[in-house]
């Protein structure tokens, strides 16, 4: 069965515990205003599309080629993916602070409570951690960018006109068809657009943001008289 919002919060709920404020952001815009609406709004917008999708001519085959023209993959399944793309990689950080408590576990139980610990905190962006955290979230990037680009190149643009021409075989003559509910298509196409484009912004400040904390932090391992001109720079 496909899975469902709970589901999705109950499965990303670790994900806040190891996310700076701009991972928590993302998160929230990711499942209130990414899944929620797909889940709630989307999937009744198109609903059976190639039933709605009407055009003025009788002609054997022509319907199905000028719907396949026009439509070649459905938007549904097209945002399905990029929403299974885009929030996996969130997994692997916390798959990696599971694997880094186990070690912990297995060496405390090797060498005693008392032994010296294999990391201060599990959960801290340091070392592995830290580069599977980047390369996460330049992950997202490259797929919330490749999805917005391939709606755009697939469908020529995020605009739904009510009529278009069509002029496939084996269809006699140019033949207008009708595409059902073009303005909340368009609607609904341009907000799935913005908000991936604001998740891709938000993860670009993310990074930003680590790269410059983890500078920071070398810079006053290395240099710690100058800890005073880095006090207002928060730590990831």
């Amino acid at each position: 069965t496909p899975f469902t919002p709970v589901q999705l919060r109950n499965l990303l709920s670790g994900v806040n515990k190891y996310s700076t404020a701009f991972g928590r952001v993302w998160l929230s815009i990711v499942f209130l205003f990414r899944v929620m609406v797909f889940v709630v709004a989307a999937e009744k917008v198109w609903g059976d599309e190639q039933k709605d999708f009407k055009c003025n001519t009788a002609q054997p085959g022509c319907h199905n080629v000028c719907y396949d023209h026009f439509f070649p993959v459905s938007h549904v399944r097209l945002w399905a993916l990029q929403l299974i793309f885009v929030t996996c990689p969130s997994l692997l950080v916390v798959m990696h602070v599971a694997y880094r408590d186990d070690r912990e576990k297995k060496h405390s139980a090797k060498y005693g409570e008392n032994c010296r610990k294999l990391y201060q905190n599990t959960g801290k962006k340091r070392g592995g951690l830290w580069w599977t955290y980047v390369l996460t979230l330049v992950f997202k990037i490259l797929v919330d960018v490749t999805f917005v680009y391939l709606v755009y190149h697939i469908y020529e643009g995020y605009d739904f006109p009510s009529l278009v021409k069509c002029k496939q075989v084996p269809c006699p003559n140019i033949v207008d068809c009708f595409i059902a509910r073009p303005t909340e298509k368009r609607i609904f196409t341009i907000f799935m657009v913005v908000t991936s484009l604001i998740c891709i912004v938000l993860s670009i400040f993310e990074i930003v943001y680590l790269v410059v904390a983890r500078c920071a932090n070398k810079l006053k391992r290395r240099h710690p008289q100058k800890v005073c001109l880095l006090q207002f720079l928060p730590v990831a």
